[in-house]
């Protein structure tokens, strides 16, 4: 029984570990999140828990200076996610993780590639609940696709 209780809490100290350094990143130290996300990443290795490897990949995404590396790490934690899909926490970032491909590849000037990434946010978003991070979510993929002419009607078809 207690090995269980163990196995239960470990997920959420990582979870708990992800969090102190994304606010590392946000209070500043852009460097040593970095660093501190990488060594967590090889930590959890390839067979680590596809919900840590991506939440991992997607923050360190963030904390990218090159915009191709920031897409690398925005498609590694997309190739986490797949690889869960069906876990409900992993089903909710989808629309973060399509929108913040779009912005890669606006960065990228990949105009395109980041229409069809806002479509499939907008369509991901679907399942987001009416609270405080489904309507920023929202909110967020409707100024992405005002800035690449997709807005209005659009997002309302079926595709």
């Amino acid at each position: 029984m207690a090995e269980h209780r163990q196995e239960q809490s470990a997920p959420d100290a990582v979870l708990t570990r992800i969090g102190q350094l994304v606010m590392l990143h946000h209070g500043g130290d852009r460097e040593e999140a970095r660093r501190r996300l990488l060594e967590l990443w090889t930590e959890l290795g390839e067979e680590g828990d596809p919900l840590h490897r991506c939440t991992v990949a997607h923050y360190l995404a963030d904390t990218q200076d090159d915009p191709f590396d920031e897409l690398a790490w925005d498609l590694r934690a997309l190739t986490a996610a797949e690889e869960h899909e069906r876990a409900p926490a992993v089903r909710a970032l989808y629309p973060s993780l399509h929108l913040n491909l779009a912005a890669d590849y606006v960065k990228l000037g990949r105009t395109e590639a980041a229409r069809t990434h806002v479509r499939k946010a907008r369509r991901a978003a679907r399942g987001l609940r009416d609270d405080t991070y489904g309507d920023g979510v929202r909110a967020a993929i409707s100024r992405m696709e005002l800035r690449l002419g997709e807005g209005g009607l659009d997002h309302l078809r079926s595709e």
